[in-house]
C-alpha cells in the first residue's frame, strides 16, 4: 500500500495538517484558524484546548478530503510556533490558564529583574539567547508566580510544561493515559533554560527562575527513530502511527529547504520573519544581536547549530492593515494597492508593536510611521508595510555577515508572503542578492515531514531529500546602489524613532 507522511503545522494563527508523498509533494491538506486573545496591550494568548480540538479537526478533514486512511501514513511529524508556553494538569490535561504566546510582552518586569545583576547577556554563554520576553523560561515563571494552582501542582509534581509541540505530542500519544512528555532540541533551545552544549536543562538557570525541574519535558532529537509513542486507534488518525519528528517552525523550514550544509541560509516570511544560517556542528556566539540556536538533530548524530535573526512582525503587519485599519479586505490585496504608487512616498513603517527583536532587542520600542507628508496616500502606506519586511531582513543579514564573516550570496525564501512578487523583488533589491523561491513553498510542514520520515526510514538521508528540492522562481537585484543605500539609511532613521517609547 502507498504510504505517505503527515505533518502537523501548529502555527501562530492556525493549525494545518499536510500529507506529503515520497517526492515531497503535497497530496492533501486542511487548515483552521484559532482565536488570537489580547487581554490587554502587549499581551497575547491562545486557548490550548481550542488548538488541540482544531488539530483533531484538520487531521480528520485532510484525510477525508484526500481519501487517505490514517493507516496509510508512515509517520507523523510536528512543527510549531516556538516559545509559546502552556502549563497543564498531567492527570486531567486541563491547562491552568491560556497559553502565553511568543509575541507577548507581559514578562518584561521579570526580564528586567533577571538582567539587573549581569545584564541582558547573563545566560547567553550557556543558552545562546539574550534575556528577552520572547523566550519560554520567563513565561513559565510568570505562570507559576501568577497562578497559585499551577505553582502548587508544579511543586507536587502534578503540573507539566510544554511548548506547543510538547502539548500536542502528549495528547496524540495518550494524554493523561500515558502520553509522551517530550520536547525536541530545537524547541528546548528556545526556552532560555537549555545548555547548548550538553543539550540538557541547566540546573543553575532553573534555580534562578524558580522553575521545578519535574515539570519539564525530556529533551529528544528532532528526528528520533526511538519514536515517542504512537497515535491512538480511537484518535483522529484512527490508527497507531509513530510520532517521531518535531522541529520548531523556523528550524523545520531550514530542513524543508534542505539547508544541510554549513553556510546555507533561509528566510521564512510568516507572522514574523526568521532567517537561519547553518553554522555546522559548533555553536557560533553572536556579537551582533542574533540568536545562537539548535538547527536540528537526527537521531544520535551530532547536532547542527544556527545563527538566527528573529523579527516579530512581518505578515502580522499586513493582517493589522486589514483587520485594524480596514485598508484591504484580504491579505493578497496589499500587492495591488501597493502597485498604485511608484515608491513609498518617503514613508517608513517600523512595526515595533511588541518591541523590536533581532538585532536590536528593545522591548521599550513601539510602532512608528515616519516620513509622513500630505503627499502620502494609502498606496504608499501599503508599500511601506511590505518594505518593512525587506528592511528588517536586511538588518538581520548585516548582523549575520558580521558574526559569520561570510557574505550572503543568495537567499532561499518560504512562507505565506513569498507569493507577493513585489515584496520578493524589493527584497532582492535591498539585499543586492538573488532571492530564490522553491517549488514547494510549504517548507515548514515539509521539514516536519522529513524529520518524521527519516526517523522511520521513509527517506534514507539528507541527499535523498535534496533531490526533492527545486527552484520555482528567482528574483535578481535591479536597484541602483545609491538608491538602495539611501532607502536603507532612511529606514535606520525610522527605527531610531521607535526607541524609548515605553518608559
Amino acid at each position: 500500500m502507498t504510504k505517505y507522511v503527515g505533518a502537523l503545522d501548529q502555527g501562530t494563527t492556525s493549525n494545518r495538517f499536510i500529507i506529503f508523498n515520497h517526492n515531497g509533494q503535497i497530496v492533501g491538506w486542511e487548515q483552521k484558524e484559532h482565536e488570537q486573545i489580547f487581554p490587554q496591550p502587549g499581551w497575547v494568548e491562545h486557548n490550548p484546548a481550542e488548538i488541540w480540538q482544531n488539530t483533531q479537526d484538520v487531521i480528520q478533514s485532510a484525510l477525508f478530503k484526500t481519501g487517505v486512511a490514517g493507516a496509510d501514513l508512515a509517520a507523523i511529524g510536528i512543527t510549531n510556533q516556538r516559545e509559546t508556553t502552556v502549563l497543564w494538569d498531567k492527570n486531567t490535561g486541563r491547562p491552568y490558564m491560556n497559553a502565553i504566546v511568543w509575541q507577548c510582552t507581559r514578562t518584561d518586569k521579570i526580564c528586567k529583574e533577571l538582567e539587573r545583576e549581569q545584564g541582558q547577556n547573563r545566560f547567553r554563554d550557556k543558552t545562546g539567547l539574550p534575556i528577552a520576553t520572547y523566550f519560554s523560561g520567563p513565561k513559565i515563571k510568570w505562570i507559576l508566580d501568577n497562578a497559585p494552582e499551577a505553582r502548587a501542582a508544579a511543586d507536587k509534581g502534578d503540573a507539566l510544561f510544554g511548548t506547543m509541540e510538547t502539548w500536542l505530542i502528549w495528547w496524540l500519544t495518550g494524554g493523561p493515559d500515558g502520553g509522551s512528555h517530550v520536547t525536541d532540541v530545537t524547541n528546548a533551545s528556545r526556552t532560555m533554560l537549555m545548555d547548548l552544549t550538553s543539550l540538557q536543562w541547566d540546573p543553575a538557570i532553573l534555580e534562578v527562575m524558580g522553575i521545578p525541574p519535574q515539570i519539564l519535558p525530556r529533551i529528544v532529537p528532532s528526528s528520533d527513530s526511538a519514536t515517542w509513542g504512537a497515535t491512538l486507534a480511537e484518535g483522529p488518525l484512527g490508527a497507531a502511527i509513530p510520532v517521531c519528528g518535531a522541529l520548531g517552525d523556523q528550524q523545520a523550514a531550514l530542513v524543508g529547504q534542505t539547508c544541510f550544509d554549513q553556510g546555507e541560509a533561509k528566510n521564512t516570511y510568516g507572522t514574523g520573519c526568521f532567517m537561519l544560517l547553518n553554522t555546522g556542528h559548533t555553536p557560533v556566539p553572536s556579537r551582533q544581536g542574533l540568536l545562537t540556536t539548535l538547527g536540528y538533530q537526527i537521531n544520535d548524530q551530532r547536532p547542527v547549530y544556527c545563527l538566527e535573526g528573529s523579527i516579530a512582525i512581518t505578515g502580522a503587519l499586513v493582517q493589522w492593515l486589514r483587520d485594524n485599519l480596514g485598508l484591504i479586505s484580504s491579505a493578497p490585496e496589499i500587492e495591488e494597492l501597493a502597485a498604485t504608487v511608484e515608491d513609498n512616498g518617503g514613508a517608513y513603517f517600523v512595526p515595533a508593536f511588541s518591541g523590536l527583536f533581532a538585532p536590536y532587542w528593545r522591548s521599550d520600542a513601539r510602532g512608528v510611521v515616519a516620513g509622513l507628508t500630505r503627499f502620502v496616500n494609502k498606496g504608499h502606506l501599503a508599500r511601506a508595510v511590505l518594505e518593512a519586511s525587506a528592511y528588517q531582513t536586511r538588518d538581520i543579514v548585516e548582523a549575520m555577515n558580521k558574526d559569520s564573516g561570510v557574505a550572503l550570496t543568495n537567499l532561499k525564501v518560504d512562507g505565506g508572503m513569498v507569493g507577493n512578487e513585489m515584496l520578493m523583488q524589493f527584497q532582492s533589491d535591498i539585499l543586492n542578492v538573488p532571492v530564490i523561491r522553491p517549488e514547494v513553498s510549504e517548507t515548514t510542514a515539509l521539514g516536519a515531514a522529513y524529520a518524521a520520515g527519516m526517523a522511520v526510514g521513509y527517506w534514507s538521508d539528507a541527499q535523498e531529500l535534496r533531490q526533492n528540492w527545486a527552484v520555482d522562481k528567482t528574483w535578481q537585484p535591479s536597484m541602483e546602489a545609491g538608491v538602495r543605500e539611501k532607502y536603507y539609511r532612511e529606514w535606520k532613521k525610522a527605527v531610531d524613532r521607535t526607541f524609548g517609547w515605553v518608559e
